[in-house]
């Protein structure tokens, strides 16, 4: 009898040691790569081998319209300029503007769609790889546009160049709670974009990146019920969003931290991310009284994110993709942050 109860008692914490084990593994990890040159510096090589990513999921083209406005094309498509790390699986990823499909009709969808992978294996070549085993669409369909953009999904998985290949495809949190209208993509698995949530045209102080109210509005009870395998991406990204007489006029790639801290250029608006520009600023093409709103992503947000959609995805397997692998980006998320919004999940 006592020997059965000290069997019992060692038995207890290892059988406990096992199961945290097992429950506390850490999310697989990858990056968005969102740029039309592919060149890796120091800092980019190191964030990928520190957070062990395992796939990076790169921009390979948008389609939308030519100037005629009548047929889509490619646009912007990457150059790679030096091969893609041997330790990360490439992963293509297409951007399709949704207004493509108010002028396609299912043939037209069909011919795009036997254009889009050859184009996609030529960039696979180009970056070292000899193979792919997923390619992700990208697109904000819409009611109107959901029905041409799953024809292209199912289309897609027909095709025998791709018949060893994941179809996915990008979720938006307003189709993750209208599912009705919104439909459900005919894919394998999906990529739940935690980011880009508020209305970033609407003149406020308000931050349209990330915003725990729009998270839970949209998340809260219908994440957990998602009938699919889901990744989630996060961002890491700040912009700088600009208005002229409350107007949105942009987002400005030619301002920086530095020139709205510099109280030469700029007032800020108190307890506010709006910042007036006080002269003008000719590099950014801007006019004294345009306003800036300053929005960023921080630490506290990203594991607020997370924690939540810990409890939503009630451990379903899921990969964490950042957005995106840029230098200037990861100056602002270092290692130990990425780990502890890793380890949240």
């Amino acid at each position: 009898m006592q020997l059965r109860i000290r069997l019992f008692l060692f038995l207890v914490p290892f059988w406990l040691l096992i199961f945290n084990s097992c429950s506390n593994s850490k999310p697989e990890t990858g990056f968005y790569f969102w740029k039309t040159v592919f060149q890796l510096d120091t800092v980019e090589h190191r964030a990928l081998k520190e957070v062990a990513a395992k796939s990076i999921y790169t921009r390979i083209m948008d389609i939308d319209f030519d100037p005629s406005g009548v047929q889509a094309v490619p646009i912007s498509p990457i150059t790679f300029s030096q091969p893609v790390p041997k330790e990360q699986a490439l992963i293509p990823v297409v951007f399709i503007n949704q207004r493509i499909f108010s002028e396609m009709d299912s043939l037209q969808i069909r011919a795009l769609a036997n254009k889009i992978v050859p184009f996609v294996s030529a960039k696979i070549k180009q970056a070292g790889k000899e193979k792919f085993n997923e390619l992700q669409l990208d697109c904000d369909w819409t009611q109107t546009s959901r029905d041409k953009f799953f024809y292209l999904l199912n289309y897609l998985q027909e095709l025998p160049d791709l018949k060893d290949v994941i179809i996915s495809s990008t979720l938006r949190l307003h189709q993750v709670k209208n599912t009705v209208t919104s439909g459900i993509p005919p894919v394998k698995k999906v990529t739940l974009m935690c980011y880009n949530m508020g209305n970033l045209r609407q003149f406020g102080n308000q931050n349209s990146i990330l915003n725990q109210q729009d998270l839970k509005t949209y998340l809260s009870g219908t994440l957990r019920n998602y009938p699919m395998q889901m990744d989630i991406a996060l961002p890491l990204f700040q912009w700088f969003v600009v208005f002229r007489n409350n107007s949105y006029i942009g987002i400005s790639k030619y301002i920086s931290e530095q020139d709205i801290n510099n109280k030469a250029i700029f007032t800020r608006n108190p307890k506010s991310n709006l910042y007036i520009l006080i002269t003008d600023l000719p590099k950014a093409n801007l006019k004294k009284g345009d306003v800036v709103r300053f929005e960023q992503v921080t630490q506290e947000d990203l594991l607020q994110t997370a924690k939540f959609l810990r409890g939503e995805l009630k451990g379903k397997k899921h990969q964490i993709i950042f957005y995106h692998l840029d230098q200037a980006t990861l100056a602002n998320h270092g290692n130990a942050e990425l780990q502890e919004i890793i380890r949240a999940f």
